[in-house]
């Protein structure tokens, strides 16, 4: 799993105090739009290489939705409480959680991969470029093996536009790098359905370079529901039978059939995690639904092209299911993808 080693640094730091319900937040303050259907109201930052909220190397810059509030709830925001440019991945300090520039982001942001790196790593030599989707091209400064966790130098963000209507946010962006034979035109657009509780993430995905686009994309769907603590009151089901790679810490949390719920309120540096197989090969199997009965409320997550991976991580300030697709794209291409969110709400007990 990608946070393996971060994992294995954050073990020999003391373990914090049990944690009460997450702080409220002040909404940090960036480049953003706002957008509404009168029924979900949605803030979203915008790309900025000098004060976006997000300028790791990491994530896709497009789309980074800092809040979003149905009937009431809050589902998306800071699940980390500082950041600092020397850590690698996070850390726990005291009672902070403190993120680097890469991991520092939040809401459903998505991350590319090819072949668990980026776009042409493994033929820049280095002082040579290559590309990260949704970021741009990037600077290759010495032999180290491609970490998503290190801050590379952007040689060229690409060209970037912004429109907007009252419901939905596209961004654009082109990026072309001769030097590595790499290129695209990259259209993602955030639209709020009328009248509905439900928020479609529509991509195209165009191959303008020489040669082609292999690549796995995955959401890491970043939720702290509420700013309420990852423990029993979740609930997490697919419309398959869970097969999860590694041995399940019952301690914490349980796998049952096509479910996943939480044994025991996550603590300190407590963190519920695996890697799961068990769908098939059609859309149908990326159907996931993430509920929380002391919240009252919950969504569902929709893809309409089938699941290459499933992974699950969760520390105590926020929980992530994270759908991965496999994209490939030849020269003059365009390949295509959206993911359907939709958000409801839970009847509350009369007792």
């Amino acid at each position: 799993m990608h946070r393996i080693l971060g994992a294995l640094l954050l073990m020999a730091l003391p373990i914090s105090a049990q944690q009460p319900d997450l702080a409220p937040f002040a909404l940090p303050t960036a480049p953003s739009v706002k957008i509404t259907n009168g029924v979900i109201h949605a803030t979203l930052y915008t790309p900025d290489p000098k004060n976006g909220f997000y300028r790791g190397t990491r994530f896709d810059w497009a789309g980074v939705i800092g809040h979003l509030e149905y009937a009431g709830h809050s589902y998306y925001g800071p699940w980390f409480t500082k950041t600092d440019p020397n850590v690698f991945d996070f850390i726990y300090k005291e009672n902070d959680i403190v993120a680097s520039p890469c991991s520092a982001a939040v809401g459903p942001v998505e991350e590319f991969f090819t072949d668990e790196k980026a776009l042409g790593f493994d033929q820049a030599a280095p002082g040579g470029t290559f590309i990260k989707i949704g970021v741009g091209v990037l600077r290759r400064t010495d032999n180290r093996d491609y970490s998503s966790y290190i801050q590379y130098p952007i040689v060229d963000p690409g060209q970037r536009t912004l429109h907007t209507t009252a419901d939905s946010v596209t961004f654009t962006q082109t990026v072309n790098d001769s030097s590595s034979g790499y290129g695209y035109l990259y259209n993602k657009t955030v639209r709020l359905v009328p009248g509905k509780p439900q928020m479609l993430i529509e991509h195209a995905l165009t191959n303008i370079g020489k040669l082609p686009i292999q690549s796995n994309v995955f959401d890491h769907n970043f939720l702290s529901l509420d700013r309420l603590p990852i423990g029993p009151d979740l609930r997490i089901t697919l419309p398959f039978k869970l097969i999860p790679k590694q041995p399940v810490d019952t301690s914490l949390g349980s796998v049952d059939l096509n479910t996943i719920a939480y044994q025991s309120q996550l603590t300190g540096h407590q963190t519920f995690e695996n890697v799961f197989t068990g769908f098939g090969t059609t859309t149908a199997d990326y159907n996931i639904r993430i509920e929380n009965s002391r919240a009252h409320a919950g969504l569902t997550i929709t893809g309409d092209r089938p699941l290459h991976s499933l992974e699950l991580w969760s520390i105590r300030s926020v929980v992530a299911v994270e759908p991965f697709i496999h994209i490939a794209i030849q020269p003059g291409q365009t390949f295509t993808w959206t993911y359907t969110y939709t958000y409801f709400t839970l009847p509350q007990s009369n007792q």
